[in-house]
């Protein structure tokens, strides 16, 4: 959940490593520090909160000289946010200093065998056992240091170090987070994501779990825990540092609104040619496919709801059952999964660590499995028999928004895609690929004619709580706006399956209660007017997204937000986009830090 950088080269590197660290710091901006070599001495400068306190402490870098570092910024896990707690961490005796994303698992009993053995801690962090163990076992020798070091950690880890014996040398380490070397000319570097690199290099290494690597000014080195030296390719990042900056927009989740559009079009587009669902990067046979006896959806937070969305096209379109299970749930359960399992994992980073955990479980039970991911080489991808990139660029923004439309993208066009080969008739099919052509410019639509949501912000935006309702696709959807609205504004959001409102929830409505009310779906139109005939009658305030057409809900909400005319099968996409808004502007009027709203990081690496 953190994000580490480091750099060697020739110019100095605090500027560098605090440039590096602004990129990571939707990855955590509990705490921040960098530390420095300058000759055979480590400097080292902390902070608690944002990276600008970085800047300030040290002059934007002036004040720690030196051409090798390495940062860090802190999501916090072990110890509270404080200075003693950032990273980098000191060896006792100043030689070493380390910044670790990740958990240690079995630093209690470490950090006692430590303490018997004479070792000082300045920390309540997992993380300085570390720095104490490569101090403990360096002979000379770093390699042997680290190999040594990181065969006592149990856990998840991407360490970088730096030794003062060996200026001029960074290491890193990764065992089951994301670390990414940058291969530059007379300069190297190494990062927890291709964001802090593309300004500097697009030219990229990925390293593999149980690998090191050695990086001077001029040579990049990696080896394995039997120190052999590992040959790996270098890959090249598509997009540029103009894609990882605001572009003139007050916030990177505005900015990625907005580029919903686009990236739809660039999931969607390169897979439909001459009017057929195209996948190259597949290997299911429709022979394999007609051996599935389950679909199992698996993932966390936004992505989980994403597959919830899907869902009923998957099921619809393939006539194969549909099942959807939290991965930090799955890892823990006994699932009924075996090889007539197909077994979707989706998330963002590829990194996420329950969803990780779950695709690993599933794996050793015989399921066939396929992700649905945006980072190219990452562990998810990496894992996944079949694996399918989302293609919608870097994402910034904490709370997801292109990520989740591409992703409920992709599932469509596998919804689609399978159903073709399962026997869909073809008026069917050409009516649906045209339907999923259609996605990208509806989001524009829909973006369009929702000029009014920043008023409606100011009315909704000192309410106690909100209710999200739907029925069907609209209740999936209502799942992740609730979860937009509570991610950024602070505000206490749920969403309910209409239906149930009966069984329970009507209870917590009362005079002017806010309810958000998706009413999407012609099929069951009557069901969910009836619904928020029940809410008013309660006193509830009534905003429902609706078809601009729809005289029946715009008759009696008191509000309303719309989505141009589109198939409910594949309304996901639209519905969701004046959910996103609705969620920016109130914590605008809230004055909430939109971008990186507090206790969350983008890239859940932990359990």
């Amino acid at each position: 959940m953190c994000g580490i950088v480091g750099f060697t080269g020739m110019q100095n590197a605090a500027p560098v490593l605090l440039e590096g660290l602004k990129k990571l710091e939707y990855r955590g901006y509990d705490s921040a520090g960098i530390a420095v070599m300058n000759n055979e001495a480590i400097s080292v400068s902390k902070v608690t909160g944002r990276i600008a306190n970085l800047c300030a402490r040290t002059r934007d870098g002036a004040d720690l000289p030196g051409t090798t570092g390495i940062g860090h910024t802190r999501w916090a896990t072990h110890g509270a946010p404080t200075e003693e707690n950032a990273h980098p961490h000191l060896s006792n005796d100043g030689r070493f200093a380390v910044v670790h994303n990740g958990i240690i698992e079995n630093y209690l009993s470490l950090r006692d065998e430590l303490r018997q053995d004479g070792y000082r801690f300045e920390s309540e962090t997992d993380t300085e056992v570390i720095v104490h163990l490569i101090e403990l076992y360096y002979r000379g020798d770093m390699h042997e240091a680290l190999v040594r070091t990181t065969n006592r950690l149990s856990g998840s880890y991407a360490l970088g170090v730096i030794c003062s014996d060996e200026p001029g040398k960074i290491y890193a380490a990764r065992e089951a987070s994301p670390l990414i070397l940058g291969v530059g000319i007379r300069e190297n570097f190494f990062a927890s994501d291709v964001t802090a690199l593309v300004s500097h290099t697009r030219n990229v290494i990925y390293l593999e779990d149980g690998e090191f690597a050695e990086l001077t000014k001029d040579s990049v080195r990696i080896f394995d825990c039997l120190n052999q030296t590992v040959e790996k390719k270098i890959s090249r990042i598509a997009w540029n540092v103009q894609a990882a900056e605001k572009g003139g927009f007050e916030h990177f989740m505005m900015k990625e609104i907005m580029e919903q559009p686009g990236a739809v079009k660039a999931t969607i587009a390169p897979r439909i040619r001459d009017g057929r669902v195209v996948f190259d990067e597949l290997t299911l046979t429709a022979e394999e496919l007609r051996e599935i006896r389950q679909i199992v959806i698996t993932a966390c937070g936004s992505a989980y709801y994403a597959g919830c969305a899907a869902r009923y096209a998957l099921e619809r379109l393939t006539h194969i059952p549909v099942v959807l299970e939290l991965a930090s749930e799955l890892r823990y359960s006994d699932p009924l999964i075996d090889e007539h399992t197909l077994l979707i994992v989706i998330s963002q980073s590829g990194e996420t660590a329950d969803t990780i955990a779950a695709l690993k479980e599933c794996k050793a039970r015989g399921a066939r499995t396929l992700a649905v991911v945006n980072v190219v080489g990452s562990t998810v991808a990496k894992l996944a028999d079949n694996t399918v990139y989302t293609w919608a660029g870097p994402e910034i923004a904490v709370a997801t928004t292109k990520g989740y439309t591409t992703q409920v993208s992709v599932l469509y066009l596998l919804a689609v895609y399978i159903g073709d080969r399962l026997g869909l008739l073809e008026n069917e099919y050409k009516t649906l690929v045209k339907d999923l052509q259609h996605l990208p410019r509806r989001i524009q639509q829909t973006i369009d004619l929702n000029a009014s949501i920043p008023d409606l912000a100011k009315k909704y935006h000192s309410s106690k709580a909100l209710f999200f309702i739907g029925r069907n696709t609209d209740y999936a959807v209502s799942l992740e706006g609730a979860l937009k609205m509570k991610e950024i504004s602070y505000l206490h959001s749920e969403a309910y399956a209409a239906g149930e409102l009966k069984h329970g929830t009507i209870a917590l409505i009362e005079e002017h209660t806010p309810v958000i009310a998706l009413c999407c779906n012609p099929a069951i139109m009557g069901k969910t007017l009836s619904n928020i005939v029940e809410v008013k009658s309660r006193g509830a305030e009534v905003l429902a997204l609706t078809f601009r057409s729809n005289q029946k809900i715009i008759s009696v909400a008191d509000d309303l937000l719309f989505i141009p005319d589109t198939d409910p099968l594949f309304s996901a996409v639209t519905e969701i986009v004046p959910l996103q808004l609705l969620a920016y502007y109130v914590a605008k009027e809230n004055g909430c830090d939109i971008d990186k709203p507090k206790n969350l990081a983008k890239s859940v690496t932990v359990e």
